[in-house]
């Protein structure tokens, strides 16, 4: 993930943001065709997949749109690659629920690879010069959103309560709206960034039913103790920010 300053247009994209998104949409179709082939994607997963390309166009596009970006930079794309391999992990993971039969191997290797792409991003954007708040927003949603979708999947195997890793970004956003306090800026914490970098590794691990299901909630349990103790840090030091206003 990467922090970057703001920029209204991305030079040196050879195409409109319009394009781009109509080529992630065409791109995230052959992978769900691909799916249906290689792994049986039912109906399910299909309205997911497609539910979640439209949702990722509308939102993408509504970003840009506040940001005045015309395109997306390099790092961008990398990133949209990453959303489909996501749309992916989401067609998977909804059929899987719904026929009870989900297809393991083709779930953690798209997991794999786009969390292996997400170290990607960020050098990308600080090498070519293309970094900006979009492209910082669209990273850590991207990773959000792909850590909520797996711990969906883990939780119905190791029991609701890991839905928490998954959650608990967008309960913090959403108590933002009640407590503005809470949307204070934070400072730069390697800790932190790496506690959000172990939630989807350890996902992936306890999703791909490698380990015993004792061993699993160990692990995953040992994450989320890790993630309460990263977001309560940074609790405490906005509300220690609000008081001394």
């Amino acid at each position: 993930m990467y922090l970057q300053s703001p920029l209204t247009t991305s030079p040196g994209t050879a195409l409109p943001l319009d394009r781009q998104q109509a080529a992630a949409a065409v791109l995230q179709l052959v992978l769900l065709g691909a799916l249906t082939t290689a792994a049986g994607l039912g109906p399910a997963g299909w309205l997911a997949g497609v539910g979640y390309a439209a949702g990722l166009h509308a939102l993408l596009a509504g970003a840009a749109r506040r940001a005045r970006t015309e395109a997306l930079g390099p790092a961008d794309l990398v990133t949209l690659g990453r959303a489909v391999l996501i749309g992916g992990v989401t067609a998977l993971i909804v059929d899987g629920l719904v026929s009870g039969q989900p297809a393991l191997v083709p779930l953690v290797a798209l997991a794999s690879v786009a969390l292996a792409l997400d170290f990607v991003d960020g050098r990308v954007a600080r090498r070519t010069g293309t970094v900006s708040e979009l492209g910082a927003r669209f990273d850590m949603e991207t990773d959000a959103f792909l850590v909520l979708v797996l711990s969906v999947q883990v939780a119905a195997v190791t029991g609701p309560w890991v839905l928490v890793i998954g959650g608990l970004r967008y309960a913090f956003v959403a108590a933002g709206w009640m407590l503005p306090w809470l949307t204070g800026s934070l400072p730069a914490r390697f800790s932190a960034k790496a506690v959000a970098a172990v939630q989807g590794i350890v996902l992936v691990v306890a999703a791909a039913g490698i380990l015993p299901v004792a061993a699993a909630v160990v692990l995953v349990a040992a994450a989320l103790t890790a993630l309460l103790w990263s977001f309560g840090r940074d609790t405490l030091l906005l509300y220690r920010r609000r008081v001394a206003l």
